[in-house]
């Protein structure tokens, strides 16, 4: 049981922390979510790790809007409105300090021994590193047919570029 439970945990570690966020639903490693707030309009948002870039963050939300986009039936969108941050936190490892010595006794006869000693201490001192997690969240508008004056994406386009980009099937 417990040799089950340390391979799990090995598996979580170096899967799970050793590498970027992939493109799959909001879990606790992250990944997207999306809310509709209006029959052509979404709010989508991809949460990233401590190795998943702000670039790759940024491209998985659009990609997920594109998504979204052509499986309503829409061609194109818009981002009416963006916002990039990242979560910060830090851990901090504890001090160190470990002695190393040692000891030779010398001499003959009952009484004559005598002995010294030489040791070292190396110190390590505490380490902070810090942990920036990125999010991105988008605002869009959707549309069946390409409107006139407004900045927008080709949706089955954008999705193909991107999925080609990181090699999503």
């Amino acid at each position: 049981m417990r040799l089950t439970l340390c391979l799990v945990l090995s598996s979580l570690i170096v899967c799970g922390f050793g590498c970027s966020t992939p493109y799959k639903p909001n879990s606790f490693m992250g990944g997207f979510s999306e809310t509709r707030l209006a029959e052509d309009v979404f709010r989508v948002n991809f949460r990233g790790n401590a190795y998943t870039s702000e670039e790759q963050t940024q491209d998985f939300a659009m990609l997920r809007t594109a998504e979204l986009a052509t499986e309503n039936g829409f061609k194109f969108f818009a981002v009416i409105n963006e916002e990039n941050t990242a979560d910060v936190s830090a851990y901090t490892t504890p001090g160190t300090a470990q002695t190393t010595g040692s000891t030779y006794i010398y001499g003959s006869g009952a009484r004559n021994y005598s002995g010294s000693y030489s040791g070292q201490t190396t110190y390590t001192p505490p380490q902070t590193y810090f942990m920036f997690k990125p999010r991105s969240g988008l605002l869009v508008r959707c549309f069946k047919e390409k409107p006139e004056k407004v900045y927008v994406f080709d949706a089955a386009f954008l999705r193909d570029s991107i999925r080609s980009k990181y090699k999503i099937d």
